[in-house]
């Protein structure tokens, strides 16, 4: 078996290092109660009012609570890398783990496995509350696309923490990664999204979306979509693991 594995002991060293990290718990924790909460507000606001008063794509209208935990996602991708860059912890680290191959892996599959295991239960929770409060215009599990667009919405989370962290890495500094990506995420994706068209459907949150879409106009379908987020993910994580290997600590 290769060194540069993740091992057991030190994927339970990164579990307790973010447990014991006050800003990445809490994330995670809101990742599942924006997403739920807003939703069931909205749906107990607004939901029962007319039909596609949440928006004109019912499957999504049942997610619009994503958009916030999404911002959630971000910050525990985030804060989970960046304490390892303040006050030598990345050097203590090393010293615990030469290999930085290893290191590196094991923290993004500790941050991974906890943003997929929040993502699933939020994807879940997220459409039985809010359609419980929709009135008669709500969803069903076992309605077209429900299924998927619950695994695809807790995998579009998984993603996009796993995103932030990979840029973290790379720049080292999780302020300025969330510093760009949320304003990126609430208004540059959304400007450009309504000016350019086809291009914008490859943007990471855009692409990624289309899973929790009853229909995907466009190149891309909803699977596809959330290809492409993954792959906006890998080249993150493929260049914050290059930045580990090569920066001096």
């Amino acid at each position: 078996m290769s060194t540069a594995l993740p091992t057991r002991p030190v994927l339970h060293s990164e579990w307790i290092k973010i447990r014991s990290l006050r800003g990445s718990s809490t994330a995670l924790i809101m990742i599942l109660a924006a997403t739920v909460g807003i939703q069931a507000l909205a749906a107990a606001a607004t939901g029962r009012a007319e039909k596609g008063a949440l928006g004109e794509d019912p499957l999504f209208a049942a997610y619009y609570g994503i958009l916030f935990g999404q911002i959630a996602a971000m910050v525990f991708g985030a804060t989970a890398l960046s304490a390892e860059f303040h006050n030598g912890a990345l050097r203590t680290s090393l010293a615990a783990v030469p290999s930085r191959t290893r290191f590196y892996l094991s923290k993004m599959a500790v941050i991974g496995g906890l943003a997929l295991a929040v993502g699933q239960v939020t994807g879940f929770l997220t459409f039985v509350a809010g359609q419980a409060l929709m009135g008669p215009y709500a969803l069903h599990l076992g309605d077209r696309g429900s299924y998927r667009a619950i695994v695809g919405s807790g995998l579009y989370l998984t993603l996009i923490a796993l995103f932030a962290a990979g840029l973290t890495a790379l720049l080292r500094s999780g302020a300025l990664v969330l510093s760009l990506l949320i304003p990126f995420v609430l208004m540059v994706s959304f400007v450009v999204g309504a000016a350019s068209g086809g291009v914008a459907e490859f943007l990471p949150d855009r692409a990624g979306q289309l899973v929790m879409h009853s229909q995907a106009g466009g190149h891309l379908g909803p699977w596809s979509g959330l290809g492409v987020l993954a792959l906006w993910a890998g080249v993150a994580l493929a260049g914050g693991w290059m930045a580990v290997r090569r920066r001096a600590a």
